[in-house]
């Protein structure tokens, strides 16, 4: 007969020291999880603080009561398809010989038109 139990394996490192998995992950199951995601080692879901905001049970429970209501492949039928009409994009045109200045006025009349005003000094201002 062996002397270690077969429910609880054992295992040996590099070293040749004796390491209990099993009383390692019941030990550390309350220590915040490496990494961003929010859970730890148990896989509850923590708040701010490490503080467990719903349990793992809880979110067992939650996944099957949602995969229980899901359509099979089987039972899917595809939803009639409604056409879109196409998006025309209008394009802007400008001259290879036009100044930066009027490059941006002719934008700006395109942008508002009715919002912006231009000045005696050819700068454009908001009207008001």
């Amino acid at each position: 007969m062996s002397k270690i139990s077969s429910a609880r394996k054992q295992y040996r490192s590099m070293r040749g020291k004796q390491v209990d998995m099993d009383l390692l992950r019941k030990r550390n199951e309350l220590t915040p999880a490496a990494g961003n995601a929010k859970v730890n080692a148990r896989g509850d879901e923590l708040g701010p603080g490490g503080k467990i905001i719903r349990k793992r049970e809880d979110i067992v429970k939650e996944h099957y009561a949602v995969a229980g209501t899901a359509k099979r492949d089987s039972d899917y039928v595809p939803e009639e398809t409604v056409e879109e009409q196409p998006v025309v994009q209008q394009t802007r045109t400008t001259k290879k010989s036009a100044s930066p200045a009027e490059v941006a006025a002719e934008e700006a009349s395109l942008d508002d038109q009715e919002e912006w005003i231009e000045d005696d000094d050819g700068n454009f201002v908001k009207k008001g």
